[in-house]
């Protein structure tokens, strides 16, 4: 004989707490709110060192009349406004040397990627030991301090006792005595020392690549070709920003090379660019208020530049 319950067991009442004061919940909101910046606080207080104040000091200096009278105190410094960026602006050598420095860096920017993003390429495609030489190779390019491969490389391309000539059969041609051939001779330095940081970059974005999306490529019969251009570098763009962006800032204020290779610039300036005409202006010149007036401008057009690329790569819905 089954057991019946003569009554109802009472349902289960769940138990309700009180809601938290808003005011608390507020407080919580505001303390996390502020918590990555409390461990962001030290890194920004050495960029505010580093950074920041002399930035400021610059934008100062570009204000007022700094030539070697005030910096010897011989004369009091005065406030000139934008009268160094007026005469600065009014000087048709300064824009020869912006559109010269502008062209330089776009083609250095162009090739270092071109060279990088193919070895990155290439590295996935041979075997362990080429892929190690090529890869201590590039380490050792890289590594290079930029004043010692400007010597070698002047060296290699020496008219009297450089190899390259020999091995070409040029005789002693100079190569800095022309301009576009000493701009060239340049180029090839800075993409040597360059490519390294977009090939290891790169090849580590092409690893993380699921293999199947890779293999389902090329079972479609798409060529090595398309399987970056319409695969790899979709992927890859987050990647490829960075290097572009860091390929942007380092070329367009290409200082060593220049100065090395050129001997400062080039016969009568022919070789300048916005780095070395800044120096020329705030050393050789004493004109220490026209050269961080260059400055300046060269940090206005390098931010200009990455905001727009970086507002361009949102309108295209890029996560970055």
């Amino acid at each position: 004989m089954t057991h019946q319950a003569t009554a109802a067991e009472p349902a289960a009442v769940p138990v309700r707490t009180a809601p938290a004061p808003a005011g608390s919940r507020r407080t919580k909101r505001r303390d996390g709110r502020w918590t990555p910046w409390v461990y962001l606080a030290p890194a920004l207080v050495v960029l505010a060192g580093l950074l920041v104040y002399p930035i400021y000091q610059l934008g100062l200096i570009s204000f007022l009349e700094y030539t070697q009278a005030q910096v010897s105190g011989g004369e009091p410094t005065t406030f000139q406004g934008l009268g160094n960026y007026r005469t600065l602006f009014a000087d048709s050598q300064f824009w020869e040397v912006l559109l010269a420095t502008v062209v330089f860096a776009a083609a250095c920017v162009v090739a270092t990627l071109a060279v990088g993003c193919t070895l990155a390429v290439l590295l996935t495609r041979i075997r362990a030991v080429p892929r190690l030489a090529l890869m201590m190779a590039a380490l050792g390019a890289w590594a290079t301090p930029a004043i010692t491969g400007s010597t070698v490389w002047v060296f290699l391309f020496d008219p009297d006792f450089g190899p390259v000539n020999r091995i070409l059969g040029l005789g002693d041609h100079s190569w800095t005595y022309g301009r576009y051939s000493a701009f060239a001779l340049v180029l090839f330095e800075v993409v040597w020392c360059s490519f390294p940081f977009v090939m290891v970059t790169v090849y580590a974005g092409i690893r993380s690549i699921p293999s199947e999306v890779l293999e389902a490529a090329s079972l479609d019969g798409a060529s090595q070709w398309r399987i970056w251009r319409s695969v790899m570098a979709p992927m890859l763009r987050p990647i490829l920003v960075v290097v572009t962006i860091q390929s942007i800032i380092w070329d367009f204020k290409v200082f060593t090379q220049i100065y090395v290779m050129t001997n400062g610039g080039g016969i009568a300036g022919q070789n300048l660019v916005l780095n070395v005409y800044a120096y020329q202006k705030a050393f050789a010149s004493s004109q220490y208020s026209l050269g961080s007036a260059i400055g300046i401008v060269m940090l206005l057009i390098l931010l200009a530049v990455t905001l727009v690329y970086l507002r361009l790569l949102r309108r295209q819905g890029e996560e970055l």
